[in-house]
């Protein structure tokens, strides 16, 4: 008997136990997964087409999201968050958004879920500054199951 034989049955097995990946990616194939990929896919191209509709259709009754800051005057939740993006895409054009989606968490009982990602993102704001501005970082986005959906719970 060969005894390269033995150790490549192990690699094999080993290799065929892993874990499905969502190809070109290292993320666990599962439909959570793919499911909260897409709901991430829907805000970019909600982003770019100036939806504000859309965005307040991908967010849980119970989003929150700070913003940064300490001061709760500029938070966003579920009631406001329409009319803040509607303000904002009047005064944004022509916005380009990436998304890269690194790592999908799924909370224990499966009704809460984390996305780590890093987005690029560019627009123009004639209002403001004449030249093209854009940003970029690595940010979280959280997920909540509603009426087994998922939902953006905070994080956009």
């Amino acid at each position: 008997m060969n005894p390269r034989f033995p150790a490549l049955c192990a690699v094999f097995l080993l290799a065929a136990c892993a874990p499905k990946r969502i190809p070109g990616t290292e993320l666990q194939d599962t439909d959570d997964t793919r499911a909260i990929l897409g709901v991430m896919e829907r805000y970019r191209a909600a982003l770019e087409a100036r939806d504000a509709k859309a965005i307040q259709a991908l967010v849980s009754p119970k989003f929150r999201d700070d913003g940064g800051t300490e001061d709760v005057s500029d938070d966003l939740t579920a009631e406001n968050l329409g009319a803040h993006m509607q303000a904002l895409f009047q005064k944004v054009q022509n916005p380009k958004v990436e998304i890269n989606v690194r790592r999908v968490e799924i909370g224990e009982g499966e009704e809460v879920a984390a996305a780590i990602y890093y987005w690029n993102a560019s627009w123009r704001m004639p209002g403001l500054n004449a030249r093209p501005q854009q940003d970029s970082e690595l940010e979280q986005m959280v997920f909540q199951k509603v009426d087994n959906e998922w939902k953006i719970l905070s994080g956009i």
